[in-house]
């Protein structure tokens, strides 16, 4: 039940994303452990433009840093992860 509530949560944060609300969207972020979490939190960062702690987060989740041409892309992969999950 607490990792349903996180996993809504998180997708709220890629809906803020989405919505370009990064400031929202890591209040959200913060608060998680997860591996989403940390790549949802390199995303706030990148749309922050603070690129070297959007390296370290992107790190975190394992996931390669793409740069703040593909955040768009990168927001879209990320609702797709999080809206699966919600099926499984």
């Amino acid at each position: 039940m607490i990792r349903d509530m996180a996993d809504a949560n998180l997708r709220r944060a890629v809906d803020l994303l989405a919505a370009g609300d990064w400031q929202a969207a890591h209040t959200i972020v913060q608060e998680d452990g997860s591996a989403l979490a940390a790549w949802l939190h390199g995303i706030v960062h990148t749309l922050e433009g603070d690129l070297g702690n959007a390296r370290h987060w992107y790190g975190k989740a394992e996931r390669p840093f793409r740069g703040p041409e593909a955040v768009q892309d990168e927001i879209a992969a990320a609702r797709r992860e999080a809206f699966d999950a919600k099926k499984r």
